[in-house]
């Protein structure tokens, strides 16, 4: 049995493609309502404006990613290989079809602090992200965890940076492989 689609689904579905391909900025809100198919009072009804849209979109991604990035990651055994899996998630998503970078940072890049509540879903996304990267370092017995996912997070954006501008997957693998080395360079010598 088919059941409906709901609405404000419907309208993250059509913001989110749109979002994506062309920037937050350049899509208006009948844009939204055309791709979505929805009325736009039933839109207005879901989300009272387009920064609610913009924030319902980021959240979403952030879900999604996250998600699967997790389960990417959740095939692989020791927190090590699971931090170098990371970068291998990034290669194969730089080829995807319809890559345009990462959500975050373009809308960040787009509104910045012109928008308080874009600021703070993306910061809450790197955060999260963080995190995840904090609990995998913390398995690898490097002696200073936090400065070292500081450095692995440098690596991970400057990844997505240059894999975005320059259309070069492979910087995903260079990161990656830098990445083994800041680990192992990381972690003391025993005796030490």
């Amino acid at each position: 049995m088919d059941t409906e689609v709901p609405t404000s689904t419907r309208v993250l579905d059509a913001a989110d493609a749109l979002f994506y391909a062309h920037g937050v900025q350049a899509v208006g809100i009948d844009r939204i309502r055309d791709s979505s198919g929805v009325s736009l009072k039933r839109l207005y009804q879901c989300f009272p404006s387009k920064g609610a849209i913009v924030e319902a979109y980021l959240r979403r991604r952030d879900k999604i990613a996250r998600g699967a990035i997790e389960e990417h990651i959740a095939g692989y055994e020791t927190p090590r290989e699971k931090l170098l899996a990371m970068f291998e998630w990034l290669h194969a998503w730089f080829q995807q079809p319809g890559f345009h970078g990462c959500a975050f940072n373009n809308a960040f890049g787009e509104l910045g602090s012109g928008s308080a509540a874009v600021a703070q879903v993306v910061r809450e996304h790197k955060a999260a992200l963080r995190a995840i990267f904090r609990r995998l370092v913390d398995g690898t017995g490097v002696a200073d965890p936090e400065r070292v996912t500081g450095q692995i997070i440098v690596l991970f954006d400057g990844a997505i940076t240059v894999g975005t501008v320059s259309g070069m997957p492979e910087a995903a693998l260079q990161a990656r492989d830098a990445v083994s080395i800041l680990l192992t360079a990381s972690i003391p010598a025993s005796g030490d």
